[in-house]
């Protein structure tokens, strides 16, 4: 049960992609056998010019990308956007094996060990089941409720994390200048609450499979086959309570329902079977006073399962989930048995992706600004960091404009809006001060405590923020991530130096076509700031209104036009999107190829033919500006996805599909129609749109 306690809200650009955890015993333990080619920007290669854009301009953009790059057996997915995180993830694997063998510095020792460590498949298989016997026997060893909190408190600070709850330190919603302690609800295996209480029968299908997995891992321990099945039993019954307690991701994306302030006497009471002062005096927060509770209907979840819930059953749920957590790391067998059930079952993934894939995001995700101190000296200059400043100041421009001549918003919304533009602040490729790792413990012949150790670190790192300022120049990604954000608390828009490279940014391509890439990347990032969510947050980061009534009617009705709109797309037979979940993304998408699309108009008349390099009459590779930008926004979402991924996506991602990102954002903007000469009532330009920014 890990939670990242970071900001009331992160938007992202992009579908998360977890990273894998690290290593398999199985499998190929060398690196790759070639380098990952570089993505190009306007990629005329990939044009389907046999596809009429007004039709489908996903098929006419990427129709011949899609047909020339299948996905690979070790992938889920595969499009542009993952070809350059696998261009990124190479040269950072270059980095720590070169650390790894022969490191100059106190830091890349660290994280040359990590990789190291997480890279020895003979160790893995040697090791086996080991790491995780000592937090096996203290579970087996407890002989009665009361000494759940104690132990849950020890598993905190000795292995991955807490089982029954879990604090962490969040800026407060109400008051963004202060940081607080929160408990939020988890404890579930399966990727969404939904997969266990849906009745459809896909569901009750991977509920089979996955009850099947929990034995025969159990099995792996060398419990009979009864027992494991009576564990498995025991933990699928408990996870599916805690599911039914559990908050959906749509109720979640309300910060109304995720901030109920509570005393220490409050939680308790509503949890009197955990001892809940033993478990925060031990983690030091025996100061504490009041605390935010998520998910109240959790924490009463958790207490009915503790009074009704025998002590054997809960011991057993607690001993999956250390089994779960460390199963990637364990030998082959388990790590098999893992991929099985949750690469291969619930994502349709042929093979296990390469050792040195996993490594490289396992020590990038432990100690990603160690390593991305030397990665962004080598791959993202100053000269590429003042650029994209100015690109930024571009969109901010633009969407100030729009703000301005939005048609349903009242001047005195207006001057809100505007004064919340103003206070957003930008950051642009990497930290100002790189985080210190001196703390951390790593050994190279230890890759189950390296990982354990790391997580302990972040929880550390995270209870030390409790009652001090807030620290805005924290990054909530690693340097080499090829994806962006906006946080709400913070109001700040966030670009790591990742996705900073082709396709998405290119200083030797026309602006048109940078604007279509990363200028619609930054324009959806300042869109999430005014978004279904992050509207509710004020210039200060709080969650405050600052429509007047009439205005927030008019927003509550443009944002149910994108939601409605976006739940009619099918992305597998009989999957559609979830139009409420993907809203804040939807609206970003949207508004970003607008205000960006605006930028690139005012850039291209004030700087005329010096804007417009390699243009003959007024077109390039046979396109005009507009075009090309169109283009360029198009073939950043080229893809192909498992239809199992796809339907993951759909049912937990608050991300739409490449695909839907591409049409529902055109076929919104009147523009797009212009630039191809399309007709009104083609699937492209339909009569009716839907607009919020």
């Amino acid at each position: 049960m890990r939670w990242l306690y970071a900001l009331p809200l992160i938007l992202t650009l992009c579908v998360p992609g977890r990273a894998q955890s690290p290593a398999a015993p199985a499998g190929d333990a060398s690196g790759p056998s070639a380098a990952p080619k570089q993505p190009i920007s306007f990629d005329l290669s990939a044009i389907d010019k046999t596809a009429d854009p007004c039709t489908d301009f996903y098929q006419y953009a990427c129709g011949n990308w899609m047909r020339d790059n299948p996905i690979p057996a070790d992938k889920v997915r595969w499009g542009l956007f993952d070809e350059l995180a696998q261009r990124n993830r190479y040269l950072l694997y270059l980095d720590l094996k070169d650390a790894a063998a022969s490191p100059k510095t106190a830091l890349q020792t660290k994280y040359g060990n990590y990789f190291a460590a997480c890279m020895n498949l003979e160790l893995a298989n040697r090791l086996g089941a080991k790491p995780i016997e000592p937090e096996l026997a203290q579970i087996a060893a407890l002989t009665g409720k009361t000494q759940l909190a104690a132990f849950n408190l020890e598993a905190d600070r000795d292995y991955y994390g807490a089982f029954l709850f879990d604090v962490g330190v969040a800026q407060d919603q109400k008051d963004a200048s202060k940081q607080i302690l929160a408990t939020r609800q988890g404890g579930l295996t399966l990727p969404d609450r939904d997969y266990y209480l849906n009745d459809d029968g896909r569901s009750k299908k991977i509920r089979e499979q996955y009850l099947a997995h929990v034995t025969k891992m159990f099995e792996l321990m060398y419990d009979s086959p009864e027992a494991a099945a009576r564990e498995a039993s025991d933990v699928m019954r408990i996870e599916t309570a805690l599911a039914r307690g559990s908050q959906s991701r749509v109720e979640m994306r309300d910060p109304a329902n995720t901030y109920h302030i509570m005393t220490i006497a409050q939680l308790e009471a509503s949890s009197p079977d955990y001892d809940w002062k033993q478990f925060l005096d031990g983690e030091g927060l025996a100061k504490v006073e009041t605390l935010n509770v998520v998910s109240p209907g959790y924490v009463k979840t958790v207490n009915a399962i503790l009074q009704t819930e025998s002590l054997d059953a809960v011991k057993h749920y607690m001993r999956w989930h250390v089994l779960h957590a460390a199963a990637p790391l364990l030998s082959g067998a388990f790590a098999t048995e893992n991929f099985n059930f949750f690469q291969a079952t619930l994502n349709g993934q042929q093979e296990q992706t390469p050792r040195w894939e996993r490594c490289t995001n396992a020590t990038d995700n432990a100690l990603g600004e160690a390593v991305g101190q030397d990665w962004v000296k080598q791959n993202f200059p100053p000269t590429a960091k003042a650029n994209v400043n100015k690109l930024v100041t571009a969109l901010d421009t633009a969407l100030a404009e729009d703000i301005k001549a939005l048609p349903w918003m009242s001047d005195e919304t207006k001057v809100q809006a505007e004064a919340k533009l103003a206070a957003m602040e930008r950051k642009i490729g990497y930290p100002e001060h790189w985080r210190d790792y001196s703390a951390l413990v790593v050994k190279r012949d230890d890759p189950v405590g390296n990982a354990e150790r790391a997580d302990q670190f972040e929880t550390h790192r995270n209870l030390a923020k409790l009652g001090k300022p807030v620290d805005k120049s924290e990054w909530g990604m690693t340097p080499p991530t090829v994806n962006a954000y906006y946080a709400g608390a913070q109001v700040n828009i966030n670009f790591p130096a990742g996705i900073l490279q082709p396709p998405f940014y290119d200083d030797k391509i026309d602006p048109a076509v940078d604007f279509g890439a990363i200028g619609v990347v930054i324009g959806h990032e300042m869109t999430h700031g005014f978004d279904d969510q992050g509207a509710k947050f004020d210039l200060h980061g709080n969650v405050h209104n600052w429509f007047t009534e009439d205005d927030l009617a008019k927003f509550n009705e443009r944002t149910k036009c994108i939601a409605d709109e976006y739940s009619g797309f099918q992305v597998a037979p009989g999957q559609n999107l979830n139009g409420r979940l993907t809203l804040g993304e939807n609206t970003a998408d949207n508004g970003g190829l607008r205000i960006a699309f605006r930028a690139l108009e005012e850039t291209l008349a004030r700087e005329g033919a010096a804007a417009e390099p390699g243009y003959t009459d007024g077109k390039r590779d046979g396109y005009t500006p507009e075009q090309r930008y169109f283009i360029a926004y198009g073939q950043v979402w080229c893809g192909n996805q498992r239809e199992e991924a796809a339907r993951v996506q759909a049912r937990t991602n608050p991300h739409s599909t490449g695909e839907w990102r591409v049409k529902g954002a055109v076929q919104n903007f009147p523009e797009f129609g212009k630039a191809f000469a399309c007709h009104v009532g083609q699937p492209m330009m339909p009569v009716n749109t839907c607009q919020v920014w």
